[in-house]
């Protein structure tokens, strides 16, 4: 899809303003309502703009990891983790380390859980890089699924799913427990 400068105006004022009216547009722009509408419409279906509603993970307190791999199979890897309340979003990559995963918590622990239980421990997977992103250089909102769909997660894992399998972590107390198994003590899930 080609922009053009009224094109950028538009993204970068929603970029500033998620709520900015089309009128305000139009008359940066000095162009009617209506064909600000027109190009609105053309950059949605475009995917040049979106909208993505979540939490900013930062100003909530919540922890986030950043979790570069070296795998064999990302398709593998990243398909132990959909689903999963902890899981923000995966990026297959170039270079050593070919699978960027990032996640969040109201814990360290249960990130360092996640990670030393579900990612060292996992065949395909070679090496494994763990850090904190300690800030954000911008706001940063992250689509978050806070309900439990039931159904999708015993599809995945059978019937009962994992619920009363809980980890040695959780069961030691170093992290929340998963709130797909029916034990997660968090305050967010």
């Amino acid at each position: 899809m080609k922009i053009d400068e009224k094109d950028r105006v538009i993204i970068s004022m929603y970029s500033n303003d998620p709520e900015v009216s089309q009128d305000d547009i139009a008359r940066a722009l000095g162009l009617s309502q209506p064909s600000v509408a027109v190009r609105i419409r053309k950059l949605r279906e475009g995917g040049a703009l979106d909208t993505a509603t979540g939490i900013n993970p930062f100003k909530m307190g919540l922890f986030m990891a950043k979790v570069d791999i070296a795998s064999t199979n990302t398709a593998r890897v990243l398909d132990i983790f959909r689903g999963c309340p902890y899981f923000a979003n995966g990026f297959t990559v170039s270079g050593r380390n070919n699978l960027t995963l990032f996640f969040m918590s109201e814990k360290i622990s249960s990130l360092e859980s996640i990670v030393n239980n579900h990612i060292r421990t996992n065949e395909h997977v070679t090496d494994v890089d763990f850090n904190i992103i300690i800030t954000s250089e911008k706001d940063f909102v992250q689509p978050v699924q806070l309900t439990i769909d039931e159904a999708s997660w015993e599809k995945k894992m059978g019937k009962g799913g994992a619920k009363g399998s809980s980890c040695q972590s959780s069961k030691m107390g170093r992290c929340e427990g998963c709130p797909l198994e029916g034990e997660g003590e968090g305050w967010l899930y």
